[in-house]
């Protein structure tokens, strides 16, 4: 069975909820805070490479499941 890391998890979900969008219409745009047809395009066109696509990919499974709770604080 896979362990699984929740502390790097919680890191990914904090960064979504600081790190800002470098370029772009967005640009300057808390990650969180980007919306679900933007997310959705570059799903279609295709995530940046590294860190950011990967952040953003996490981003558009979280919105695409309803899972948006996870970036607000307890």
């Amino acid at each position: 069975m896979q362990e699984i890391d929740f502390s790097a998890n919680s890191k990914i979900l904090l960064e979504l909820t600081t790190m800002h969008m470098p370029f772009g219409k967005y640009k300057g745009t808390v990650l969180y805070k980007l919306p679900e047809s933007y997310l959705v395009w570059f799903k279609q066109k295709g995530f940046p490479a590294g860190k950011l696509g990967m952040m953003l990919e996490t981003l558009y499974e979280i919105k695409l499941n309803g899972l948006e709770y996870l970036l607000k604080p307890h």
